[in-house]
């Protein structure tokens, strides 16, 4: 018979251990070491004891699951095409960045089209959520709601033949087990609630859509293993001083792991951006130095978007380095390429790097449009007009081509770009703008002529 035990189990990686410790072996976080009660199952399990499952052959049919268009379509590009019948989600976001708001709009548009949705709250009142559907001009909406917290009682609640075809749960660390004795948001309870919410999923063939916090990392909360148990996991991005969410999958079992869907937040809520490439490029007016347009990709579909760079002389023994949008650690391996392969003294100023937009990029193509606009902030020279770059950048100082070039150069032609600064290979057609091909840094420093010393770049030595 299965017997309780105490265990301290870790509250950041889920790790456990059989006495209490300041700092977890694991993750080395501190101060995370929480006492819980575990249940052991006796050893010695034998075969013969349990069920006989059955086999299959694997090149057997199955009928293909019919997908929900949910209404908002940036939201089921993300999902691959809209909701599977007996999916789980899992949405995680910073506080205020607009989940709870994005997945009322998806249940509203749901019911609108004759589909029983229900919207359970574990932190909010029901009167609070009305007050947001008024809001947002939903409060007609045939959405079912509920505000509870136990999951014994919203599993009994959804039995029955009028059960929903998609369920919120708003949020997956409200919930709790009542036969274990840990607090809810705990690694044991949420681990737990996902498991019992996934499990009537697969079997009622009910989609399920959990919201999750996030810690101060932009991790969600929780044990890790929570994102491999659902078969999504969406990010909910963005910056608080601009107005565009950016909704990302970094796994999706029914779809790209990677794409992105872009909102507007106004408002009446959430509103979609059919075409991003718009919004995040620099608006009309001159040429300034340290700005460069990177054609990239987020999942299936072409991104244009301005990267921003400001070089200047540092009073300080350590010069500073401030990146929004970007990896930090890949902008100071572009600049010591810079430094060793193209001849510039970069290792002396301040480095400014911005990715307008609120957007963040994480491909490594975006070096060479990095490298164009630091080039072109420490000349003074700006990139040249209507031109975009994209290519990654090795440690010798070659640059390599990356996938998708003709996606690229289709999306900056349709833009009304005229040039491209690109690899020498990649193109399987021939694009329908000019290309200057770059096969290393160097070439790109010449395109900006001799850049000034450091001295130059704050003032002249008099000064």
């Amino acid at each position: 018979m299965a017997k309780a035990a105490r265990q301290y189990v870790c509250q950041s990686c889920g790790a456990a251990s059989n006495k209490w410790a300041g700092q977890c072996d694991t993750c080395q976080e501190w101060n995370s070491l929480v006492e819980e009660v575990a249940t052991t199952t006796p050893k010695g399990l034998t075969a013969g004891k349990g069920r006989k499952i059955n086999f299959v052959p694997l090149n057997g049919t199955s009928p293909e699951s019919p997908r929900q268009k949910t209404g908002i379509a940036e939201f089921d590009r993300v999902l691959g095409g809209g909701l599977v019948a007996g999916s789980a989600i899992l949405i995680g976001g910073d506080p205020g960045i607009g989940k709870s708001t994005l997945l009322l709009q998806a249940m509203a548009a749901l019911a609108n089209s004759g589909v029983n949705v229900a919207y359970i709250s574990g932190e909010e009142a029901v009167e609070q959520v009305r007050m947001r559907a008024r809001r947002l001009g939903l409060e007609k909406s045939n959405v079912d709601l509920a505000a509870a917290t136990s999951v014994r009682d919203i599993l009994s609640s959804l039995e029955g033949g009028d059960a929903p075809t998609c369920v919120v749960i708003d949020s997956i660390q409200t919930m709790f087990v009542d036969n274990l004795e840990s607090a809810p948001g705990s690694v044991g309870q949420v681990r737990a609630s996902a498991q019992e919410f996934i499990r009537m999923a697969k079997h009622r063939g009910i989609s399920v859509m959990l919201v999750g916090h996030v810690t101060k990392d932009g991790q969600i909360a929780g044990p890790r293993v929570l994102e491999h148990m659902v078969d999504t996991v969406l990010y909910f991005e963005g910056e608080r001083g601009h107005q565009f969410r950016i909704l990302r999958a970094v796994k999706n079992r029914f779809g790209p792991g990677d794409e992105i869907g872009v909102f507007e937040m106004t408002d009446a809520g959430l509103a979609e951006v059919s075409n991003p490439s718009a919004l995040f490029l620099p608006q009309e007016g001159g040429r300034v130095s340290g700005s460069c347009v990177f054609a990239g990709i987020e999942g299936t579909r072409p991104v244009l978007v301005e990267i921003q760079a400001l070089v200047t002389s540092s009073p300080l023994a350590t010069p500073r380095r401030a990146v929004v949008g970007w990896d930090s650690a890949r902008l100071a391996m572009v600049m010591a390429v810079l430094d060793a392969r193209g001849g510039l003294n970069l290792a002396g100023n301040d480095i400014y790097l911005n990715v307008a937009g609120g957007l963040r990029v994480h491909e490594p193509g975006a070096d060479l449009a990095v490298a164009a606009a630091l080039v072109s902030s420490l000349t003074g020279v700006p990139v040249p007009d209507g031109a975009v770059a994209f290519g990654e950048i090795g440690l010798s100082g070659e640059v390599r081509p990356v996938s998708q070039s003709d996606v690229r150069l289709k999306e900056a032609a349709k833009l009304g770009f005229e040039r491209a600064l690109s690899p020498p290979a990649g193109r399987k057609k021939e694009p329908d703008l000019a290309i200057s091909e770059i096969s290393a840094v160097h070439e790109l420093v010449a395109m900006f002529g001799e850049a000034p010393s450091l001295r130059a770049v704050g003032g002249s030595e008099d000064e």
